[in-house]
């Protein structure tokens, strides 16, 4: 075999090659780093509190989450409820959270910028800030309070719905996560 190329010489050479070229976004198509969204109000999948609702204060519920990657310019919230009888039903659009954010506070009003946490955006009642759970009698349904951690920051005015914002959201986001909590009536 003298002076015959090796093939699996040429595949091990371009494998090697190819591994080294990795960079810190998911190639196009894979998901995102995710990030730890959590709430002290109640815990992943269980009930949500009456006073988070349409039932009691109507409050938005204290959020925190974990360390955003490098390169985040800005992060986005977003609740919604996909059980709602019409489709899903949009609780609380909030972007432009500075990247050093890592909580939110009980009861964010809903001025249309909030300094130091962010710009809000329009919910299904067409209307600024949070609304919280209010599903029909007799049904349980699920809240998904979504962070995202996005490369730039959403050149998006006050009141932007969910759609613009996740229009202006594709293809910048570094890292995404969830938390899912549930309320009956």
């Amino acid at each position: 075999m003298k002076g015959q190329p090796m093939p699996w010489i040429g595949l091990a050479l371009i494998l090697i090659i190819l591994g080294g070229c990795g960079g810190s976004r998911a190639p196009q198509g894979e998901p995102a780093p995710e990030l730890q969204v959590e709430s002290s109000a109640f815990r992943a999948g269980e009930a949500i509190p009456t006073r988070y609702t349409c039932d009691g204060e109507d409050l938005s519920p204290a959020l925190s989450w974990s360390e955003p990657p490098a390169g985040s310019q800005s992060l986005a919230l977003i609740c919604d409820d996909p059980d709602a009888p019409v489709g899903t039903w949009v609780h609380w659009v909030l972007f432009n959270i500075p990247p050093t954010t890592r909580a939110l506070p009980e009861g964010v009003p809903a001025d249309p910028v909030v300094a130091e946490v962010g710009t809000q955006g329009s919910n299904s009642w067409h209307r600024l800030g949070y609304g919280g759970p209010c599903p029909p009698a007799g049904s349980t349904h699920r809240y998904y309070f979504k962070v995202y951690a996005l490369d730039t920051r959403l050149a998006l005015q006050a009141g932007a719905d969910r759609q613009a914002v996740e229009k202006a959201m594709k293809g910048h986001i570094l890292a995404e996560g969830q938390l899912m909590g549930r309320y009956s009536r």
